[in-house]
């Protein structure tokens, strides 16, 4: 004898679910005290995690709309520190064609690594190098690249990308990592992050693609 079918009762039609997931939010977190621009990239955090509150954990440099809409307009490319984050940005949201670039799973970040018994997300940040001006960086993953980072731009005279967006995630050194961008970001760096251990490719890549569409008025 067959047995019958389960069905379930749930919502099928991916524009609603869609419209239905951004009104959840806001009937639970109040964004309008968030400046233009700000106010769509925690929304995208937000929905990126499904947890309300990280709003008062996200910190941000007033001018990143801005700074990364001016960057990208510009043809400037997007650095992220795993494959995982570049996956995640949305092409068809790049103004200019822009290039995702990540190094992690080069041979060069590899010899990088062993020879400086660094991790291989330090290492990859060294590769950023001559792509670093003006550009917009995306880390969702390693505190040691953004780590690595800043010590190429406040140490090391590194070309300033444009504006950081750094969310590392996990136990060892993501928290500080964090507070040492918000604490030691070079002057005319623009960046947003979510303080604590909280973090990840999916959020880093829900900030850059919430960024890359929004227009000043």
């Amino acid at each position: 004898m067959t047995e019958p079918a389960v069905t379930y009762d749930y919502l099928r039609d991916p524009d609603a679910i869609y419209r239905r997931s951004f009104e959840m939010i806001r009937a639970e977190v109040d964004l309008s005290g968030l400046p233009p621009g700000i106010d769509e990239m925690a929304l995208r955090l937000i929905h990126a995690c499904a947890m309300p509150e990280i709003l008062s954990d996200i910190a941000w440099t007033p001018d990143l709309p801005h700074a990364v809409h001016r960057a990208l307009q510009s043809g400037k490319p997007i650095l992220s520190d795993v494959d995982m984050v570049a996956y995640g940005v949305i092409r068809s949201r790049l103004p200019a064609d822009n290039k995702v670039l990540s190094f992690l799973n080069t041979p060069e970040a590899r010899a990088i690594g062993q020879t400086k018994q660094i991790t291989r997300s330090a290492a990859a940040v060294e590769l950023w190098l001559p792509h670093l001006e003006g550009a917009v960086v995306v880390i969702g993953n390693a505190p040691t690249a953004l780590f690595r980072l800043l010590e190429l731009l406040n140490n090391e005279g590194a070309p300033k990308p444009a504006a950081i967006l750094g969310f590392p995630v996990g136990y060892v050194g993501a928290a500080e990592s964090k507070q040492a961008l918000i604490d030691s970001a070079p002057a005319g760096v623009a960046y947003a992050t979510l303080k604590g251990r909280r973090g990840g490719s999916a959020i880093a890549a829900a900030a850059i693609n919430a960024l890359a569409t929004w227009e000043p008025a």
